[in-house]
Order: C-alpha cells, then structure tokens, then sequence
C-alpha cells in the first residue's frame, strides 16, 4: 500500500513536470488574458523557469558570499521555524475545533447560532486580517510577552479548526438512532455516551478533518509571515526571493516548493497519528 503511494506520488510530480514544459513550449510568450485578467501565465524564462533549472538552483549557494549556505539547506531550516509555527497552531485549531464541535452536539441551539458564524470566519480575507492580529496581541496584557510567532500561530489556528469543527461535529451526530437509544437504555447518560460512542465514532471523519488542517495550518503559517513580515520562516523568505525574479528567476521556486513539502509533511505525520486508531476507521470519510 505504502510503496504504491509512493509510486504515485511521484508519478504526478513528473506528470506536473511534463506539463509545465509542454507549456513552455506551445503556450504564448506574453500570455493570454481576457480584458485585464490574465488567464493564462507568460512562457518565457522570468516567468516560467524550466523545471531542471528550478531544481538544479537548489544545489547551488543561496547568494554569492562566501560563507552562503546551500539553499535547499536554507530552505529546510526555514521550514523547520514555519513547522514549528504550525504545529502549535495545529494543537490549538484542534483543540478550539474539537470543544465546538461537542458543545454544538450536545446543545442544539448552539450548532444553530454558532454553525452558521463558523462558516462565516472562513471567508475573512487572511492577508487582511494578520495584522489586525498581531497588532491586538502585542496590546494584551498576559504576564509574558506576546512574540510574533505567536501571531502568526494564532492566524494558523484560524484555519485550522475549521474543517476539525465540523468533520467532527458530523463524526459526533453519525451513530445510528438505535444505538444512542441503546445506550439510554442501559442508563448511559451523556458523558458516558459521548466517551463510549460518539467519540469512537468520529475518528473516520476525525482524522480527515486533521489532515486538512494540518495543510491549513502551513498555509495558514506562510501566509501570516508574509503579512507580519516575521523572519526565520517560509514566507519571509518567498517575500524576500521574490526580489530576485528578475535576476535569478528559478531561486524563488525554492521555498514554494518548501511550502509545498511542509504542507505534505503536516498531512503524512498527522495520517501517521491515525495508524494507531486503526480500529475505529472501518469506514474512512474521504476529504
């Protein structure tokens, strides 16, 4: 199962490849645009870099200096403060995602009242509303000092409980009539329900809900150090590469393409998580 995915996977990789230089090599040199939208990119060098070339930069100094490190190497470490970054904005989109869910399962009018604003949050632009974040977090007084990451964490977090908050609350209302009267029947009341049954009976729709806001979570993490303009991470560095579009146009792949791998990171560690809870997942609730 594992090396058939694997096989796949790098199928579609080389699949992507192939189609991003048969492009280049058919597709207009300025384009294609309808009105003032462009819909389809530019073909030439600055814009689309051949693939061996975006590749081949990876293995090459991040700048001209003396002491300049490799970039895939600068690229992993900053892909290790943004995992960081997202982690603990994974933990705590979990958590908020996980207490909403049960408080709307366990009180009707809740899911009703807050349902509704919880798909509302998710249509708040991102790139609007990281600075308001961190602004409000450096004015809050909590005993300690309120760091950039922590911002940045917050903004992970906001995406992130998002598709927790309702896979698990469908996971919460999946058992069947006959077994919640069941459980009623033998005096069960509604912690024991919820621990014995319901619980149980969201992992399917748990742990697909987690794997997309892990992926939520890195997008979440890029996105708010581009908009904080944090250092250290992947974003900072997209923001700061793109500067040398012009002159170097294949090095500001390099931490896309690092975004891109933390992303499947976050998602494969967390799929790894749900190895051990192999026998609540009989049926698995693709998303």
């Amino acid at each position: 199962m594992l090396r058939s995915r694997v096989v796949v996977a790098v199928a579609a990789t080389l699949a992507l490849a192939a189609l991003w230089e048969l492009y280049k090599l058919v597709g207009p040199d300025d384009g294609w645009s309808l009105g003032e939208t462009r819909m389809l990119p530019r073909t030439g060098d600055l814009a689309m870099p051949h693939t061996w070339e975006m590749v081949g930069r990876l293995f090459e100094p991040v700048s001209g200096a003396k002491d300049a490190v490799v970039l895939w190497l600068a690229v992993v470490q900053a892909g290790m403060t943004s995992l960081g970054i997202a982690v603990v904005g994974w933990v705590l989109g979990v958590t908020v995602g996980v207490l909403l869910a049960v408080a709307m399962q366990r009180v009707r009018i809740v899911e009703s009242a807050v349902l509704p604003l919880v798909i509302l949050s998710q249509t708040v632009p991102l790139i609007a509303l990281a600075p308001l974040v961190r602004s409000w977090g450096s004015k809050l007084e909590l005993g300690f000092e309120w760091m950039p990451w922590m911002s940045v964490a917050v903004i992970a977090s906001y995406l992130a409980f998002f598709p927790v908050a309702v896979g698990m609350l469908r996971g919460l209302q999946s058992p069947d009539t006959i077994h919640v009267e069941l459980m009623a029947a033998y005096g069960a009341g509604w912690w024991s329900t919820l621990v014995r049954l319901r619980l149980p009976a969201s992992v399917p729709y748990l742990l697909p809900a987690m794997r997309l806001a892990a992926a939520n979570a890195v997008i979440g993490t890029v996105v708010a150090e581009v908009a904080t303009g944090m250092p250290g991470g992947l974003g900072r560095m997209i923001l700061e590469f793109a500067n040398f579009a012009a002159s170097d146009p294949a090095k500001p792949w390099a931490p896309i393409f690092g975004a891109v791998a933390l992303g499947l990171l976050a998602a494969g560690l967390v799929a790894l998580l749900g190895r051990s809870l192999g026998r609540y997942r009989r049926v698995e609730v693709a998303r």
